[in-house]
């Protein structure tokens, strides 16, 4: 499962049974969940159910399944159960376990994989005349713009050589973004990236979009758009052809009110020249798309960028310098963060990596591991030949080893907050409370010479001292 499923997965299964009947509903939803977030030997019990006229008894499936592979059946249903797409009966003396497959979901995947009924689920293609030069070029130049530019703000380097003017994301898009924690705001340091922020940059660009939605429809409440609508409005996005113009005429008030923010995340493109339609770009058709068809994305911004460096630019030497051939404003803004550049030529920057540069890393929460994660991940491919052909490490040891130990470095000194017990009336009462202390698990810290400790918790501690003081 990647990172994107698993992210979309976990807030699915946060959502109330009511919620997935509203959401079956939609044939593009139930389409989207069978399509993207089940595992393989899950499709076949849906597929397997899709048609059945009665309840299938529990122990029939078992002959489906190889006799070694129960814990993956078990996983199976358990998924489908918490998706509220099947319905186990219960055990009983009198009647076997039963599986069927819940109605709202059997009957919209039906219409989904027949074609069947006059839903819009997928959408409805504009009549309207489309304005010239939006191809699918321009719409994946357009989307890789929009989607650059909230990248850039989350590195701190909005106006750094970008395309479309240095203008960033909306002051929406910022509030979000913070609100997601994936960038602080100090009152001194301004802004700056978070470990949640260099995550989000670690990951594809498919998971990327999908942990910023996330994060919109947590706060969809908030704005009056209903959250099930906007779900609905995302699994139908992942349905639709790219390139193609949709009517917005058959979408629902908090539909239409979804559009400027979709906008601003670069998965929409609206003309100025015609307010009745909408193009989405590959970012929204690729939503809820398997794995081979994610790779579209990179391959369209690709396309799209004159810039290159999308992968596998980074040579890194035992000496810790660093060469990144690349003119990408964006990969280069992420290098910086723990790079100390000294040169820069048209196609390549070339610095060091030092324990100033990847302490002020650490400073700003990225970990030691998430740095050696983003230099493998963008080795130059020449480091990942070498490597295999010698059955060695694409990065060299002495460099990785001295990326962790800078960071145990500045983890010398741990604050821990707790409260601090001293001026004991003697040795005795002392030495009482530090025992009970540690056998609950709370002391931290203590130095018996000057009669104090430091505990994490006070409750139990207070209530012990009030009871000894008693008798």
């Amino acid at each position: 499962m990647s990172v994107s499923t698993l992210a979309s997965f976990e807030y699915l299964e946060r959502l109330p049974g009511t919620t997935f009947r509203r959401l079956y509903q939609q044939p593009s939803t139930a389409l989207a969940i069978f399509r993207r977030m089940l595992p393989h030997l899950a499709k076949t019990f849906v597929m397997a159910l899709l048609y059945m006229s009665k309840p299938f008894p529990l122990t029939d499936l078992d002959l489906w399944v190889n006799p070694n592979s129960k814990r993956e059946r078990d996983k199976a249903l358990q998924l489908l159960s918490r998706l509220y797409i099947i319905t186990v009966t219960p055990p009983s003396r009198d009647d076997p376990q039963t599986i069927t497959l819940t109605q709202k979901f059997g009957e919209s995947l039906r219409l989904a994989l027949t074609g069947g009924g006059e839903h819009n689920s997928f959408g409805v293609p504009s009549n309207d005349s489309v304005a010239e030069g939006v191809d699918l070029a321009f719409l994946d130049e357009y989307a890789r713009e929009q989607w650059e530019g909230i990248l850039h703000y989350v590195v701190n380097s909005v106006g750094q050589s970008m395309g479309g003017g240095g203008q960033g994301p909306t002051d929406a898009v910022k509030h979000l973004l913070e609100a997601g924690q994936l960038v602080t705001t100090g009152r001194h340091s301004g802004k700056g990236i978070t470990q949640a922020g260099f995550s989000f940059l670690l990951q594809e660009v498919n998971a990327q979009v999908w942990t910023l939605l996330l994060l919109w429809i947590e706060n969809a409440e908030k704005m009056e758009l209903d959250s099930v609508e906007v779900l609905s409005f995302l699994f139908m996005l992942g349905s639709l052809e790219l390139g193609r113009a949709y009517s917005k005429d058959t979408l629902t008030d908090s539909q239409r009110q979804m559009l400027p923010y979709l906008v601003d995340f670069g998965l929409v493109y609206i003309p100025r020249s015609s307010s009745g339609h909408f193009f989405p770009t590959r970012l929204a058709t690729t939503l809820t798309s398997d794995a081979s068809a994610l790779r579209s994305v990179s391959a369209g911004f690709d396309a799209a960028s004159s810039a290159g460096g999308a992968k596998g630019f980074i040579i890194i030497e035992t000496n810790y310098r660093l060469y990144a051939y690349t003119d990408s404003p964006l990969q280069i803004a992420v290098l910086s963060l723990f790079t100390r550049f000294k040169a820069r030529f048209p196609n390549m920057v070339s610095g060091r990596v030092t324990r100033k540069s990847v302490g002020n890393a650490i400073s700003h929460g990225i970990t030691s591991d998430q740095i050696i994660t983003y230099l493998s991940t963008h080795a130059h491919p020449q480091l990942v030949k070498n490597a295999s052909i010698h059955g060695g490490p694409v990065l060299p040891p002495t460099v990785v080893d001295q990326i962790r130990l800078w960071q145990i470095e500045n983890e010398r000194m741990k604050a821990t907050p707790g409260f601090l017990f001293k001026d004991f009336e003697n040795g005795k009462e002392y030495e009482g409370c530090v025992k009970y202390a540690d056998e609950i698990g709370v002391l931290i810290w203590k130095n018996d010479f000057k009669k104090m400790f430091f505990v994490t918790r006070v409750e139990q501690l207070r209530d012990y001292i009030k009871s000894k003081k008693l008798k």
